[in-house]
């Protein structure tokens, strides 16, 4: 296999890498009959009962047209459920028992798709990588929240 080029603009080795990493999870994620973004989605809603969708879709760095079409799949499915929050615009979201299951039967798919790419990065560029994306994702967030101002 002929080696890939770098590319000059971080835009497009970002996106270009995130495409081949989602390969690789979606081949996974096939035979449980569910999207990697759909399973991050549960997982998180697991892990934080009664999140927001504001409150998720920052954490995921999402905005809300993405987040509202991402979720709707997960709620017409029966895997969660949207309650009213503390105002009208405001939805807390809850995983249905049926959500949790659905996680059960696709863990092992998530794991083995976590080890196939530790082994093909790594265990010390693994870890590497994963700090760098959290330091790019801080970083661009922080920009975002100074330029917004008050």
């Amino acid at each position: 296999m002929e080696l890939l080029p770098p590319l000059p603009c971080m835009n497009a080795s970002l996106r270009r890498a995130a495409r081949a990493v989602s390969q690789s999870y979606e081949t996974e994620f096939r035979t449980a009959r569910m999207r990697a973004t759909q399973f991050t989605l549960l997982e998180v809603i697991k892990a934080q009962e009664g999140i927001t969708q504001r409150v998720l879709g920052q954490l995921l760095a999402l905005d809300s047209t993405t987040l509202s079409r991402t979720l709707a799949p997960l709620e017409q499915r029966g895997w969660m459920r949207s309650l009213p929050g503390a105002d009208r615009r405001e939805r807390r979201l809850l995983l249905t028992p049926s959500g949790r299951r659905q996680l059960d039967r696709a863990r092992p798919h998530w794991e083995r798709a976590q080890e196939q790419m530790r082994k093909r990065l790594g265990a010390s560029a693994w870890e590497q990588v994963m700090a760098a994306l959290l330091r790019v994702t801080r970083a661009m967030q922080e920009s975002k929240r100074l330029t917004a101002g008050p």
